[in-house]
């Protein structure tokens, strides 16, 4: 099967599938152009399995995504923001035989002198659709490769929490190179528009929202947090749906954003390899950092009270591409995934997540984890991100230590002032040792602290 020609085969082609700066483009439209840009992609590279994509965000992207899976290519998004070194790595790690700029123009890449570093057989059999690199917060990050028949499996298990249909009108403000597989082609699936934003100003966003009827937001907290303290007043009255993912949301952000739109943000768990197990749609308001309860088809196991988090549903990840492991090498033998995320599960079945089961720090025998540390000190005020780590302790085995980046770099918060905060919130063994202020706390592409 291929997944971009069940979109179109089921698609209304009167429908709006795309609006980008009033632009309203139909989905008969939208398959025109891709149709279009196959074509072009099979002829000047008919030899080529995975083609990357080098475009920003934009109705490009779009119709250039669609138009490499639909000519049977495997979609290997390379993403604006890689060093050229990262970018060298994606390039011969996933044996890329062209590059699709935003354009449409195709070049075709010469393959790497010692082959490449999977077999290709191997890789055929699985029908690849896409292949994406995780977040790497911990290190290098892995070729993640999913075939057509997973994503498919994996959008239709999302939708049965996101209840995405073609009444819906979708902003986007999340990098296409990061989420479109599994977010856009859902949208596009179901029949919704996506309306695409830019700049990402909050006034920019709610304008677009309000113009265009939107009902569905899905961002990352940094996008609800700018939302949230957005002073117009304007009411967005069509909003159904705000969906937090990418980064743990600050409670204060979530009680912002219901108190400014009457609505409260619903946390999700979107992972790479699994998809959208996890969303918080019954306790949402009263539970704003929960990332909520497995979806219908998906489980989830913790091992202990306080055990790293185990899921297991459709629409699994088919294999890491470098070093090459397929899933049944990776998930245990009945079929769970381990996601490396401490988590609790409370009475009533919602999810907390307490941290990376790496990343614990171990003060004298006592546990504690970085995250926690970070929301108290995420809400002192003059601190715009922290960092909490593990410092080697001769007399404790180790004791957390954090990095604070100042909203103002001239007038950084006092050491002591974040000490007392933490004092306040936490057990003695959890406050930091020191403080160290930098211009920077490193992140991911989308979002994510590096550890």
């Amino acid at each position: 099967m291929n997944l971009v020609e069940t979109i179109f085969k089921n698609a209304d082609r009167r429908a709006v599938a795309l609006v980008c700066e009033d632009e309203e483009i139909s989905y008969g439209q939208l398959i025109a152009r891709a149709e279009t840009a196959a074509r072009a992609i099979a002829k000047v590279a008919p030899t080529a399995q995975r083609v990357g994509l080098d475009c920003p965000n934009g109705v490009a992207h779009v119709v250039l995504a669609l138009a490499i899976v639909r000519a049977g290519k495997c979609l290997v998004p390379l993403a604006g923001e890689l060093a050229p070194r990262e970018r060298e790595r994606v390039v011969l790690e996933t044996g890329l035989g062209a590059i699709v700029d935003a354009t449409g123009a195709v070049r075709a890449v010469p393959p790497p002198a010692d082959g490449f570093l999977f077999n290709e057989t191997t890789l055929a059999a699985l029908n690849p659709a896409f292949i994406r690199f995780s977040s790497g917060t911990t290190g290098t990050s892995k070729g993640v490769v999913l075939s057509h028949e997973s994503l498919l499996a994996r959008v239709t298990a999302a939708n049965r929490g996101l209840r995405i249909s073609p009444a819906d009108r979708v902003v986007w403000i999340l990098p296409m190179a990061h989420h479109f597989a599994v977010s856009i082609m859902l949208y596009l699936l179901h029949g919704a528009a996506t309306v695409i934003v830019n700049p990402h100003l909050a006034e920019d966003i709610l304008s677009a929202a309000c113009r265009h009827h939107c009902t569905v937001l899905y961002g990352a907290p940094f996008h609800h947090a700018l939302l949230a303290a957005e002073n117009s007043g304007r009411a967005w009255t069509d909003l159904r749906l705000a969906i937090s993912t990418a980064a743990a949301l600050p409670s204060a952000t979530a009680t912002a954003f219901d108190a400014r739109y009457g609505l409260p943000l619903t946390q999700g768990l979107g992972i790479i390899e699994v998809g959208l197990p996890l969303l918080n749609l019954q306790s949402a308001r009263a539970k704003p950092a929960s990332v909520g309860r497995p979806l219908p088809d998906f489980q989830v196991e913790t091992r202990g009270e306080i055990g790293e988090l185990f899921l297991r549903g459709p629409g699994m990840f088919d294999a890491y591409l470098h070093p090459w492991r397929p899933r049944a090498e990776v998930l245990t033998a009945d079929g769970w995934f381990r996601t490396g995320d401490l988590a609790r599960i409370d009475a009533e079945g919602d999810i907390f997540l307490l941290g990376r089961s790496h990343s614990v720090i171990n003060v004298g025998g006592l546990k504690c984890f970085p995250e926690e540390i970070e929301a108290v000190l995420n809400a002192c005020p003059g601190v715009a991100a922290a960092r909490v780590f593990g410092k080697e302790n001769a007399r404790f085995g180790a004791v957390p230590v954090a990095e604070i980046e100042p909203r103002n770099p001239a007038q950084p918060p006092k050491a002591f002032a974040l000490a007392a905060a933490c004092r306040e919130a936490l057990a003695r063994y959890k406050v930091p040792v020191d403080f160290r202020f930098v211009e920077r706390i490193p992140r991911t592409a989308s979002g994510k602290i590096q550890r």
